[in-house]
């Protein structure tokens, strides 16, 4: 699920509320072949900038691409790209390939150096503005199926501009292919296979960095916008996945809690019981930093709130599941364990 998407049917069960079945935790505790690390930690990654597997990339083109839910797309030029998406994976994925030279505008999420001084060209909120794309005159325009709004999209559509639209979904398991079509779109398949092989080769090595067995650890994602505004993650949220890679249990979703996103009480994160708990940087912000995080209600009663162990990173990483996915997970592993 796009992460723009369940966050906002999260706002409305914030108003609404939300039914979860009662669970009892389980007490277990981690297998002793598994160390957690106790007190706050920050995972990064080894560069802030975006490293191309190539600076030369093969193009051809014209090509002819699937665009999900609007059949095919004819792609003939690729002199001035723009990627939209919620969590600058898009934009990652271009830059990777070599074509950053070619990009003339960012969304707000696409933060990283080689990106910070072009034009924006979405609203605050994330949303696109179509007459700020329109004004750069774009070659090549892509989204994924939850960009907002829709309007915006078909506005670019129907200017005649090739508009190539993505899957939303974001897994480890799933960026490879996502790699794929990003590449075949722009006409860089053979740089795109480098940067296949690059990603899976690194997401390989985080792998081998988690424990095994690693105890299946209890880890809540947190997602945090001042002390009125916490959130756990819960079952396709993004966050599940990246738990279950990192040798975890998701414990939103072991919790019973059904929606990506539920608004978190001191009661449901003490259901919950996380042994560790994962924020991004930013939001840990909002609240105070990671002191503010562990002083939120119910998070100090939780095993992480006894042993201090929450782990942060920038949400420009965390949950972008781009071709860094294997170093987000190397650097969380090494956060979360000894």
């Amino acid at each position: 699920m796009c992460l723009f998407a369940a966050l906002t049917t999260a706002m409305i069960l914030v108003v609404t509320g939300c039914s979860t079945a009662p669970i009892e935790s389980s007490g277990e505790s981690v297998d002793a072949s598994a160390t957690l690390r106790s007190g706050p930690q920050t995972a990064g990654l080894p560069s802030a900038d975006v490293v191309p597997v190539t600076t030369d990339p093969q193009v051809t083109l014209p090509v002819t691409v699937p665009s999900v839910g609007h059949g095919t797309t004819t792609v003939s030029d690729v002199s001035r790209i723009i990627a939209i998406d919620r969590n600058a994976t898009l934009s990652n994925i271009v830059f990777s390939l070599g074509l950053g030279g070619k990009v003339v505008g960012r969304d707000t999420s696409t933060v990283f150096p080689a990106a910070a001084n072009l034009p924006l060209v979405s609203n605050t909120g994330h949303q696109l503005n179509a007459e700020k794309v329109l004004k750069l005159n774009p070659s090549v325009v892509l989204v994924t199926e939850g960009t907002t709004p829709s309007q915006a999209v078909d506005q670019l559509r129907n200017s005649g501009i090739p508009v190539v639209e993505f899957t939303s979904e974001r897994t480890v398991a799933s960026t490879p292919t996502l790699i794929r079509s990003v590449a075949a779109a722009l006409g860089v398949v053979p740089a795109g296979e480098q940067l296949v092989a690059r990603t899976q080769s690194q997401i390989d090595a985080a792998k081998r960095a988690v424990p095994d067995p690693s105890g299946n650890p209890r880890m809540a994602f947190l997602y945090i916008r001042g002390p009125r505004l916490v959130l756990i993650a819960g079952p396709d949220s993004g966050a599940d996945d990246l738990i279950a890679n990192l040798g975890g249990v998701d414990a939103g979703t072991a919790s019973g809690f059904t929606s990506a996103f539920t608004a978190v009480t001191a009661e449901k994160l003490l259901q919950a019981n996380p042994q560790v708990i994962l924020v991004m940087t930013q939001g840990a912000e909002s609240v105070g930093g990671l002191d503010g995080v562990l002083a939120l209600p119910g998070v100090e009663a939780t095993d992480a709130g006894r042993a201090r162990r929450v782990v942060q990173m920038d949400e420009t990483e965390v949950l972008s599941f781009g071709p860094d996915v294997g170093q987000v997970l190397d650097a969380l592993a090494k956060a979360i364990y000894v």
